[in-house]
């Protein structure tokens, strides 16, 4: 068995370009506003793509950068400026962030319908009650890309690796939403492999070069490689042995190329989406 590909590329152009077709009926055009604290290099270089993303499809971006030694009540000051500007449709917040920073205290000042990240209380409850609003971007691009190849999770044993709160906790939420059956495992699991290979869906988001091998995949599976790993040396990598684990799966996301893509269409969406929620236009 040879894996299909779940190419990002393609279905993240395919959605930009719904949301252009959107935006060039707005009267008045969405405005993303992107802070960046410190610098850190893949920082920059998602940035520079969220900004492309931006002027393809018309909205306006807006760039604050703030220096490594940046206190946390100067951040906190620029987010209530922006919060009580009107013509401010979305605020995001680049991490990392240096580590005086507390980065869950930001979210929670961002007013929750410019939250376009997803991440604030409201919009984490909303999602939790079943009840989503702004839905974390990588999550949400992800849930995209599986209905673009028509992969229906409902009824499926979807095994999600990692439970961080901008992937982990709310993509299992969504897929719970789904009627999947959801397990998280995490780096106290005991035994990750017999746990994956339960699973006819595999999500992995921790970071790790290679975490998943071709022995935890059971044939026929999906893998959905979240991760983004910039090694010292070497190409960037995923979660996930590509060449062992693609010759088991059925189908499976290349790193780059696959749910990267999608989490900057997503943004996009969800700041037209908060252009909507703030507007009657």
């Amino acid at each position: 068995m040879s894996a299909k590909i779940l190419d990002g590329k393609t279905s993240s152009q395919k959605w930009l370009e719904e949301s252009k077709s959107i935006v060039d009926k707005l009267q008045k055009k969405p405005t993303l506003a992107l802070v960046r604290v410190g610098n850190d290099v893949a920082s920059g270089i998602y940035l520079k793509k969220k900004k492309n993303a931006c002027e393809h499809v018309g909205i306006k971006s807006l760039m604050f950068e703030f220096p490594d030694d940046a206190t946390q009540e100067e951040i906190i000051s620029k987010i209530e400026e922006l919060n009580s500007d009107s013509s401010v449709t979305g605020i995001l917040v680049q991490v990392p962030v240096p580590k005086q920073i507390d980065t869950i205290l930001l979210q929670q000042k961002i007013n929750a319908k410019k939250d376009v990240d997803g991440f604030g209380p409201y919009n984490m409850g909303m999602l939790f009650m079943g009840k989503p609003q702004l839905v974390a971007a990588t999550p949400a691009g992800v849930m995209r890309l599986l209905d673009d190849y028509n992969l229906d999770a409902s009824g499926k044993i979807c095994v999600v690796v990692g439970r961080s709160n901008i992937v982990g906790k709310p993509l299992s939420m969504l897929l719970l939403q789904r009627n999947a059956t959801v397990i998280i495992a995490h780096s106290k699991t005991s035994d990750l492999a017999s746990v994956c290979k339960q699973a006819d869906f595999v999500f992995v988001a921790v970071g790790k070069c290679g975490l998943i091998t071709k022995d935890m995949v059971r044939a026929g599976a999906v893998v959905v490689d979240i991760g983004m790993n910039r090694p010292e040396k070497g190409p960037i990598c995923g979660d996930a042995d590509f060449e062992s684990v693609s010759s088991v799966a059925s189908y499976i996301t290349p790193v780059p190329g696959g749910v990267g893509p999608m989490t900057i269409a997503s943004l996009i969406a969800n700041t037209i989406f908060a252009h909507k929620l703030q507007t009657d236009d």
